[in-house]
């Protein structure tokens, strides 16, 4: 069977939903709170729960707990690792970083845990996942007010843009890479994914002129860019936790300073990718009319 950790989470949510959908496939979630149909209990901060929610797994689809301290993501990613082994999951696919965010906060527990798989005696497959097109569809919904006042978007973006990707690609192409990982276990067949790294990059980059864009064309009038200073950036976010105001602050930079610029992806081997600025597009619509 396959067993998807975090689905009280969209992606992981939707992984789920797309595997429960495969024919003859027998799939699970699990989360920490385990509420719902065919949910386990598996709490990465109590790893005695994780025995049980690995029981009889074939292919597990580990989702990245990244929204914590690095400490805590580095423990929770290690009992995840451990607990895999001692069931005998055959295959783990574990959802990471691409390769654009090298320079991401974010980035060190994706790489430690990597490596920690690497190690690990069953077959792994890393799923590289890029930026959300979430990201930048939430900067331009929180500057469509101002915008349409002042015919002026602001964002501290520079003149950097940044792979982004549909979430919805991302589970899609979870779901076939996890369906075959099970087929190829059950028929005996070469494991096609195991060992492999895939980098599930956004196709297309947007930067502040192309948000600026966007929001003409939803607001239906002319909109001009313009930076605003990191340093100015640092006190809007002062209610959010530590750690995400540090990852925040780390995209922004990344972006001024160029390097978020994807060189290859592997999503279209997949699916065909969603074009991001009418993504983008939607969301700042259904925002505004919330």
């Amino acid at each position: 069977m396959i067993l998807v950790t975090g689905v009280s989470g969209a992606l992981a949510g939707a992984i789920l939903g797309g595997l429960r959908a495969v024919d003859g496939l027998e799939a699970a979630g699990a989360s920490s709170s385990g509420h719902g149909a065919a949910v386990r209990h598996a709490d990465f901060d109590r790893p005695e729960t994780l025995d049980d929610a690995f029981a009889g797994v074939d292919v597990l689809v580990f989702v990245s707990a990244g929204y914590a301290e690095d400490d805590v993501v580095l423990a929770r990613h290690g009992v995840v690792v451990r607990a895999a082994a001692g069931a005998g999951v055959k295959h783990v696919i574990y959802t990471s970083l691409a390769a654009s965010g090298e320079h991401l906060t974010i980035a060190l527990a994706h790489r430690w845990t990597e490596a920690r798989l690497a190690g690990a005696p069953f077959d792994v497959t890393v799923l590289r996942n890029g930026l959300y097109a979430e990201i930048p569809a939430g900067l331009a919904l929180a500057g469509a007010a101002a915008a349409a006042e002042s015919g002026v978007f602001a964002a501290p973006l520079g003149q950097g843009r940044m792979p982004v990707v549909a979430r919805d690609d991302l589970a899609a192409a979870a779901v076939r890479v996890a369906a075959e990982a099970w087929h190829d276990i059950a028929t005996g067949a070469p494991r096609r994914h195991a060992g492999r790294t895939y980098e599930l990059e956004g196709v297309a980059a947007v930067g502040g002129d192309d948000l600026a864009q966007v929001l003409a064309g939803v607001l239906g009038r002319p909109v001009e860019y313009r930076t605003v200073p990191l340093g100015d950036v640092r006190p809007l976010l002062a209610g959010l936790e530590a750690y995400q105001a540090g990852h925040t602050l780390s995209t922004f930079s990344n972006v001024n300073a160029g390097l978020l610029e994807a060189r290859h992806s592997d999503l279209p081997a997949f699916v065909q990718p969603r074009p991001v600025r009418d993504l983008i597009a939607a969301e700042v619509r259904a925002g505004i009319r919330s």
